[in-house]
Formats: structure tokens, C-alpha cells, sequence
């Protein structure tokens, strides 16, 4: 029987340990390697090709999102299984978008862990029903958003109204980033990223931070990060 090959991905000796003994002790897998950071993650998926990589998605430097999308942008059939503890419906829909089959929670029961690299694997989208739920509300907001006629949408949201940080911040928003990791990125404090959200949201007549995220996720207006478009390279 041909084993599923595992790349595993995650910044945490421990967690790292755990996923792959799971992963090993289990018949119909083996851990074809492992991988401290995104751009470790990006190197090794090139190396290796393996069947399956579970993507840890906060990590320092290149996060797991900006990785994801990196090897599905050289390697659009690689098969990954984004990890993580955060259900926020902006990490969800950017790990969708970057190119993740699966989303998983990381307080899932070992034999969840080991069902979603199966069907993963197999080429199968896995989301627990808590977190499709969650991107079910996201890709609705963002459907909401996509039917404003072209020309309300540039009069009650231009982005010409932000500033350049105010662009970048909200590029950040899209990639699914939390105000502590935005403020890292940016080198500002999180109460200067509080004060630009509550900026963006006035100038492009957004209710909520929710909205901010789905509005930067679907705009090709948005400012995007540059180490994102780094790419491969």
C-alpha cells in the first residue's frame, strides 16, 4: 500500500513533534519531512513533493498564507491542509484563496487530523462545519459586495480615500492578518492599526472589520503586500 507522504509545517518544536507522530503511527502515512517557517515550507514542497502538506498559518516571516499561495501559484495541485487555532473568517477565506484544500482547527481530535489529510490527499476540500460556516458568511459578504454596480462602488467606496498605510493595512486585512501581526509587518504599534481600521472603515462606508477583510480579499484595488508577491523567486 502506497503511503501518504506529509510535509509538515509549523514553528513549534511541539506541535511539530505531535503532528508528526500522529502522522506516523498512523498505517496509510509517513512524514516525507518537516519545516519550521513558509519559506522552509515553500523550499521543501519543491524538494520533496509531497502528497500532503499541513500548513501551520501563523508563523514568523513568511506566514503560512503568503506560503500557501506561493506553492499554488508554481505548483497548483499541491494538496495542503492549512492549521491553525483561529477560526476568524478572514484567515479562513485567505487560506481558501491562497490555494488550501483544507482548514483545520488545532484543537481537532487526532483521527480528525489524520481523516482531513486522507481526503485532502485524495484532491477533497475538508472544512470542519464550524469553520464552512465561517467562510459560507465570507463568501457571502463578498458576494454582497460584488453585485454594487461598478459605479456606486467607486462613488461609496473609493480607495482613492485611503492614505498609502491605510492601503497597506488594509491589504494586510485581506491577507487574514491580525492587528498584532499587521503592526509586526508594519513595524507600528496595534493601537495605530486599531486607529487606520477605523479609518478605512469610515472612508469606504464599511460597518465592520469583517467586511474590511472580504471587501480587501475581493478588490483588485487593494493594495497588496509586497513580500506576498515575492513569490517563488
Amino acid at each position: 500500500m502506497k503511503k501518504i507522504r506529509v510535509l509538515v509545517v509549523d514553528d513549534h518544536p511541539l506541535m511539530r513533534e505531535a503532528l508528526c507522530a500522529a502522522i506516523a503511527a498512523a498505517a496509510d502515512m509517513e512524514v516525507a519531512g518537516e519545516a519550521t517557517n513558509g519559506q522552509d515550507a515553500v523550499e521543501q514542497v519543491r524538494a520533496l513533493h509531497p502528497d500532503v502538506t499541513v500548513m501551520d498559518l501563523l508563523m514568523p516571516g513568511m506566514d503560512g498564507v503568503e506560503a500557501i499561495a506561493a506553492i499554488h501559484t508554481e505548483l497548483p495541485r499541491a494538496c495542503i491542509l492549512a492549521l491553525t487555532s483561529s477560526t476568524e473568517e478572514g484567515k479562513v477565506l485567505a487560506a481558501v484563496q491562497a490555494g488550501a484544500l483544507g482548514y483545520l482547527l488545532k484543537d481537532a481530535p487526532r483521527e480528525e487530523l489524520l481523516r482531513a489529510i486522507r481526503e485532502v490527499g485524495r484532491g477533497n476540500e475538508y472544512l470542519p462545519s464550524r469553520v464552512a460556516l465561517k467562510l459560507m458568511r465570507s463568501v457571502r459578504r463578498a458576494s454582497a459586495l460584488a453585485t454594487v454596480p461598478s459605479g456606486e462602488m467607486s462613488d461609496d467606496r473609493p480607495i482613492e480615500r485611503l492614505t498609502a498605510r491605510q492601503k497597506e493595512v488594509l491589504g494586510l486585512l485581506g491577507l487574514g492578518l491580525s492587528n498584532r501581526e499587521i503592526a509586526e509587518r508594519l513595524v507600528v504599534s496595534e493601537v495605530t492599526v486599531r486607529s487606520h481600521i477605523h479609518s478605512i472603515l469610515g472612508r469606504l462606508g464599511l460597518e465592520s472589520r469583517s467586511q474590511a477583510v472580504v471587501y480587501a480579499a475581493s478588490s483588485p484595488k487593494v493594495h497588496r503586500d509586497p513580500e506576498q508577491n515575492e513569490g517563488l523567486g
